[in-house]
């Protein structure tokens, strides 16, 4: 275990006794990743405040982590190992000793692996914790080398990354602190006033010093609202959106054609294949009207420099990777790029010097096994998926499928399996957790060290042991170190502490790190990446693209699908390997009046499911300020669809298609078009009636087996 890091900087005394501040990071799945100041007094976490020194996050916190000492000291925290005694899902436990809890893992494992191999185990997590050591790959290197089934965790982003790194490789592109000097700025499906306030709050600053803010979102998000300009595409339909505005930055002469002829690749086949998606062609599919097309192409190719923030949504349909190519060719046809504050943000992480290997360890990975979705994690417990050998055993830390997975339904009849012998390290008796065989009791972000995965700026984020975890909380990767001595395996990393593991995850010898080393973190708290300022970075000012031609790949002969090998153990088997469209398109989403009428007919609307305000993800879902601020489960309809359900204001409602159905309160609003529902992801099970994610599907976008958690035709009807 690790010594509680004391900075004596930052020691402050109170008139009674010693309140302590340490450094800290937000653990959650979210691009901002906030600096944070843990104050800390005998031990125990007493408050959280925003580091007002972090450049981005400025001393600000979003809503759910103002208070973020009540999700430490909860009464319904999980504190002791815990063995099932009643039926699965009914939440009764009992308590064990850490022994007997690691000595029935081991056994149950030791058991299934000698009657059907360690395939038969499978590992399940995502990122409920970013942290290098505890977070999403934390685990990977301890089922690596035991040869379990690899599982692809392809929530959220996945297929963004496949057409990105296509496309222009990994670059972070456009620094989301450069947006100050943006003189138009494009917001495209993503609600940063609730998902990305820390670069909301520069957008703003920009937007006060006269740069054009347009939001382009399905539905009137709190971003749209605050927007100069909200354009609302049908859902799904974002790529003929992107593929008119090319054709119409060609057709209007506003192409930058010294920057396409020097640092791009395959112009003139996009123009062909661009010439026949006119606006008039994509107004027909997306509802946005030609005029309007041609505004934005000509404003987003003139009034330089032109930022593009892109959010997750924007994948989550069938054709999401195609639709990301299209627009991430954008700022080279325009030449956006050359400019600070021009070009396109997706993900930051792909500058950051993290050693993915040294984590996972994909080398100890028997050749030949396989890998299962866990977007697809309920047709393999159910036996839909043909597995040999099939799933016996399955540990799950760090995420909470049975709210946050599609096609729920299944996933709990996977979980209610006698024969499955679930394990779950968390902090709840989450929807995932009451269906476990043994719990385990995790720590939280005060409790361990660790520096915090930030994908959404160019920072690395030190988090500081500071508090003593109650009960008999551990870390995940303590969890990990102490079934790996259970199990025989002598390799050097099952045996880091946290600190050596920070010491060999990160490579501190890399150009981005000059000056910073693990020390530094700790004093500082946070280190920009040496990879130009905020007022100087244009990184593809002259090309100059992380791809293998160094330019960016408007054509990509020879593509083929793949999943970025971070968010599948670091490993290289199996990848999907289906032949690639060379040049971006539309591709409409599968479940859609055009595409399945008959369907249609049945299900007529299209539900969209963004996160919550107040929930993130589900972590806060069962936090009572957190559910008085979000409210119980909503369902945002259009007037016209309302009257002719003869649904009202506050009617309680069931959303359903063949997967399954929710219920949720009726909010009828002119924020959402008619034939278009709105519910919020994020609210657990046991406390609703169903959750959203009980009529997803789990079919996978074009690229990076993404999900499609847009793609979904439903009913709504009243239910009282």
């Amino acid at each position: 275990m690790n010594e509680i890091v004391k900075p004596d900087s930052l020691i402050v005394a109170e008139a009674e006794s010693l309140t302590e501040t340490f450094f800290g990071g937000c653990p959650h799945d979210c691009p901002d990743t906030c600096s944070m100041l843990f104050d800390v007094k005998d031990g125990q976490l007493q408050g959280v405040r925003g580091n007002p020194d972090h450049p981005m996050t400025r001393g600000g916190l979003c809503v759910k982590l103002k208070d973020y000492e009540k999700r430490h000291y909860h009464r319904d925290r999980l504190l002791y190992p815990m063995r099932r005694v009643g039926p699965k899902g009914s939440k009764q436990f009992e308590r064990i000793t850490w022994d007997e809890a690691l000595d029935t893992i081991v056994s149950r494992w030791k058991a299934i692996i000698d009657q059907y191999g360690p395939q038969a185990i499978a590992p399940y997590s995502y990122l409920g914790n970013q942290g290098l050591v505890h977070g999403l790959n934390g685990g990977d290197a301890f089922f690596n080398r035991m040869g379990a089934t690899v599982t692809e965790r392809t929530f959220c982003g996945e297929g963004s990354c496949t057409a990105w790194l296509l496309t222009v490789g990994p670059t972070a592109g456009l620094d989301p602190d450069s947006y100050i000097h943006s003189k138009y700025i494009v917001i495209w499906a993503c609600n940063s006033v609730s998902t990305n306030l820390h670069h909301w709050a520069i957008v703003k600053d920009a937007q006060k010093k006269g740069a054009k803010v347009v939001v382009i979102d399905t539905y009137a998000s709190r971003t749209a609202k605050a927007a100069d300009w909200h354009i609302a595409p049908k859902p799904g339909t974002d790529g003929a959106l992107a593929m008119a505005l090319i054709n119409a930055i060609i057709a209007q002469g506003l192409v930058d054609q010294d920057y396409v002829d020097n640092h791009t690749v395959g112009f003139e086949e996009l123009k062909e294949r661009a010439a026949g998606r006119t606006p008039e062609w994509a107004a027909e599919i997306t509802g946005v009207s030609a005029d309007d097309i041609r505004k934005l192409a000509r404003e987003m190719a003139t009034e330089q420099p032109v930022g593009i923030r892109i959010g997750v949504a924007l994948e989550r349909h069938y054709g999401g990777g195609q639709t990301i190519r299209a627009v991430a060719c954008i700022p080279a046809l325009t030449g956006a790029w050359r400019h600070v504050g021009g070009g396109i943000t997706q993900f930051g992480v792909w500058e950051h010097p993290y050693k993915f290997d040294v984590i996972c360890r994909p080398d100890l990975i028997p050749e030949g096994t396989r890998v299962v979705s866990n977007l697809q994690i309920g047709r393999a417990l159910t036996g839909e998926m043909k597995l040999d050998p099939p799933i016996m055993s399955m540990m799950c830390w760090n995420s909470n499928p049975v709210t946050q997975a599609p096609e729920t339904d299944k996933i709990v009849e996977g979980l209610m399996r006698e024969d499955l012998f679930m394990v779950s390290a968390e902090h709840f008796i989450s929807d995932t957790a009451s269906y476990a065989d043994i719990l385990l009791p995790a720590t939280m972000g005060a409790e361990m060290e660790d520096m915090i995965l930030s994908w959404g700026h160019l920072y690395l984020t030190y988090n500081t042991k500071c508090a003593e975890a109650p009960g008999e909380a551990i870390p995940n990767n303590e969890i990990f170190r102490r079934l790996a001595a259970r199990l025989g395996f002598e390799e050097e990393n099952f045996k880091w502490s946290d600190s050596e593991c920070l010491e060999h995850y990160v490579d501190w010898s890399s150009p981005a790190c000059e000056g910073i080393d693990l020390a530094y973190m700790r004093e500082h708290g946070f280190a920009r990446l040496k990879v130009g300022t905020p007022d100087d970075r244009a990184p593809h000012r002259e090309g100059n693209f992380p791809t293998p031609t160094g330019k960016c790949m408007l054509k990509v002969e020879g593509a083929a699908n793949f999943v970025a090998p971070p968010f599948r153990q670091m490993y290289e088997g199996f990848q999907p390997g289906e032949a690639l469209d060379p040049l971006p398109d539309y591709l409409g989403p599968r479940e859609s009046h055009t595409n399945d009428p008959e369907l249609a007919k049945r299900y007529p609307l299209n539900i969209v499911s963004p996160k919550s305000h107040y929930f993130l993800n589900s972590c806060y879902a069962n936090m009572e300020d957190k559910q008085k601020g979000q409210g119980e489960q909503f369902v945002m309809i259009s007037q016209h669809d309302a009257d002719a359900r003869g649904i009202r204001d506050g009617d309680r409602v069931k959303v359903g298609n063949d997967r399954g159905a929710f219920k949720g309160v009726a909010r009828i609003t002119d924020d959402v078009k008619a034939g278009i529902v709105v519910a919020t992801l994020g609210y657990w099970r046991q406390l609703n009636e169903g959750t959203v994610n009980s009529i997803s599907s789990g079919a996978f976008t074009d690229m990076g087996h993404a999900p499609s958690f847009s793609d979904n035709l439903v009913e709504v009807s009243r239910a009282n």
